[in-house]
């Protein structure tokens, strides 16, 4: 009768063990295919908005983020270089920004929500090269006041962006949707009515 409780007893331990390692070989066979319908990292970070704190921003000073894939650039302009903005509206092609390639909000002369703030797609609009951030007046020609320039084909842009005339590219350089946030940051992927809808 002894026997009789042992061997039920160890039959009932190794059917429990047997189960247990069984849920759990179960378990991880099962994972990767259960992991594979999340969506990845990567896909995450594809579009998803991304946060930049601009708030020890130097003037003068630009940094680049990585939205969809594409280059962002947020510039804090100098008032000096604010002030060549309306001084070359007759040598750009797109002054007013009447085409649609940018935000309601950045249709304007500054091409941007706050004026000393500029927040660009850091593509040429000709072919797709990435120009250059040069600020400096005088350093393409002498009446270059500062701006992008792209060295694969000429095209220049000035310091918000704007094409000018008789250059390869034929629009502004692209403005994404973004917003200030309340803590020194700028997020760069919606407005702020996308983000409050």
């Amino acid at each position: 009768m002894a026997n009789d409780d042992f061997d039920h007893g160890r039959r009932k331990a190794l059917t429990g063990g047997a189960a247990i390692v069984g849920g759990v070989g179960a378990v991880i066979t099962a994972w990767p295919f259960i992991a594979s319908m999340n969506p990845s990292a990567s896909a995450l970070a594809a579009g998803a908005p991304v946060e930049v704190d601009v708030s020890k921003m130097q003037p003068g000073q630009q940094i680049q983020e990585i939205w969809r894939r594409k280059p962002v650039w947020i510039i804090r302009r100098t008032p000096e270089m604010i002030k060549t903005l309306s001084t070359l509206t007759p040598k750009l092609r797109d002054p007013g920004s009447e085409e649609n390639q940018q935000p309601a909000f950045a249709q304007n002369e500054f091409r941007s929500i706050k004026e000393e703030f500029l927040v660009l797609i850091g593509i040429c609009t000709h072919l797709g090269c990435s120009p250059e951030f040069r600020p400096e007046p005088g350093t393409i020609s002498s009446s270059w006041l500062g701006g992008f320039y792209c060295a694969c084909h000429g095209s220049r842009f000035d310091l918000a962006g704007r094409v000018y005339k008789n250059v390869p590219a034929n629009k502004n350089l692209e403005v994404p949707p973004y917003y200030f946030m309340s803590n020194g940051r700028i997020l760069i992927g919606m407005t702020r009515e996308e983000a409050a809808a």
